[in-house]
């Protein structure tokens, strides 16, 4: 089950609920897997999985709500209380030629089903009418001790599905548990084989990581295990690239980039994607002259991160989000000096609040002058939506009435109104169209 604006008590009651009436019907069935484990660590639960004995006919037909998932893996999501709960029945799996999908599935007892999983912190069981954990994988040990390892051998763990390998560091890094030693040599003699996988998964697991909890601790594992330069090799060229002292104390461009994922606000994917790309630009920019320079890095950081973005298959609106978090980030520190109108612009831009978002944690990642973010904050606050975007004085129906013949010069014409509209010049429809005759007059015609 899945939900991110949910009660966590009715959530837990309509998992218990959905256990209940497997068991009245004679099936076995239990928590298991995530919840299991943030149930164990004290954390509610965001979503409940039931692991039980019941056919996917059965479970069908027990509940007044479902869908058909999948039907070969018996997966069947029940609907209860406006969620989505996921009622798998207890299998084996294997092998897997394609490093993805089992070629054979088969349906087995409780602990041959968590024995199939993928780290023992995941492969918890529990029993809400006695409310015992039931552990076959020595999982709360490894909560206990703060580990992530696999269950079984590590590299046959790894090989079924290669996303458990940056799975690993995703967890790793959230609970602030080490990786196993065995499990950690696996994953990174494997690690160059994660891009096996497909895209598509492999961004929406970056994404959870990188709104989770210790990004920064992530970002700095993913380097050390070898993911990342096999995932985002751009984003690796950032280990080493040394930075001017005077504006980033903190080190180089990677650790810069760490330490602002950490301070990153509200983290959503495109706030996420555009602080980790920010900067992606001054690997290849960077040069040494009167100090450490890197010219046009925005730009060139845009062009990278909107081929990144393509790569991870994001939607062609989230790309341009991104890109443009990355191809702006240099203006804000022109902020207090720009006209009237082009702060106004900027204020009123789609993507302002996520680079207000980005601009903030960059400033605390490096030098730790709040100076241009408080004034954003502030002009932001102090000017009305209607005196960002107004209603404009001039359009171009008004511009053909006047004679003007539509052309490129309808565009600059209409953005010099504006501009003087934004700046307080022009307050009125008749002021702009003197204006627009004075400045733009008319051709005579010829006698």
């Amino acid at each position: 089950m899945n939900s991110s604006e949910t009660n966590p008590s009715e959530l837990h009651a309509n998992a218990e609920a959905i256990v209940r009436t497997l068991r009245e019907a004679g099936h076995e069935a239990y928590f298991a897997g995530g919840c299991v484990r943030d149930l164990v660590m004290g954390h509610a639960p965001n979503d409940y999985d039931v692991a039980t004995s019941a056919a996917p006919e059965e479970v069908v037909g027990l509940f007044e709500r479902t869908v058909e998932v999948g039907a070969a893996f018996g997966v069947v999501l029940v609907l209860l209380g406006g969620h989505e709960y996921e009622v798998a029945r207890f299998r084996t799996e294997g092998p897997y030629s394609d490093g993805r999908h089992p070629d054979r599935v088969a349906f087995a007892s409780a602990e041959e089903d968590v024995k199939r999983r993928d780290f023992t912190i995941n492969g918890l069981l529990y029993d809400p009418s006695t409310r015992k954990v039931i552990d076959h994988v020595g999982g709360r040990a490894d909560i206990e001790r703060g580990v992530v390892r696999t269950i079984g051998e590590p590299a046959e763990r790894f090989a079924e599905d290669r996303l458990r390998l940056v799975r690993a560091v995703r967890f790793a890094a959230r609970f602030g548990f080490a990786i196993e030693p065995a499990t950690f040599d696996a994953l990174t003699r494997l690690a160059p084989t994660v891009t096996s996988v497909s895209w598509e998964r492999i961004r929406d697991e970056l994404a959870k990581m990188l709104a989770g909890a210790n990004r920064g601790a992530a970002l700095r594992l993913m380097h050390e295990t070898g993911l990342l330069a096999a995932v985002l090799p751009e984003v690796e060229a950032m280990v080493g690239v040394a930075q001017p002292d005077r504006f980033h104390p903190e080190g180089d461009v990677f650790e810069h980039t760490a330490l602002l994922l950490d301070a990153l606000e509200a983290p959503n994917p495109v706030r996420a994607f555009g602080g980790l790309l920010h900067d992606v630009g001054k690997p290849p920019t960077f040069r040494e002259a009167d100090r450490i320079r890197f010219d046009n890095h925005d730009v060139v950081g845009a062009e990278l991160a909107d081929a990144i973005c393509k790569r991870l298959r994001l939607s062609g609106e989230m790309r341009r989000q991104v890109v443009e978090i990355v191809r702006n980030h240099m203006r804000f520190m022109h902020a207090p000096e720009m006209r009237e109108s082009t702060l106004k612009r900027l204020l009123r831009r789609d993507t302002f609040e996520d680079e207000l978002a980005v601009h903030k944690a960059d400033c605390i990642a490096s030098h730790g002058d709040m100076t241009v973010y408080d004034f954003l904050v502030k002009k932001r606050a102090e000017v009305p939506p209607e005196a960002i975007k107004p209603v404009p004085l001039v359009t171009g129906r008004d511009l053909i009435a006047a004679g003007y013949e539509p052309g490129p010069l309808f565009g600059e014409i209409l953005t010099a109104v504006e501009d003087r509209q934004l700046e307080g010049e022009l307050t009125t429809s008749e002021e702009a169209l003197a204006w627009v005759a004075q400045t733009y007059p008319l051709e005579k015609p010829a006698d």
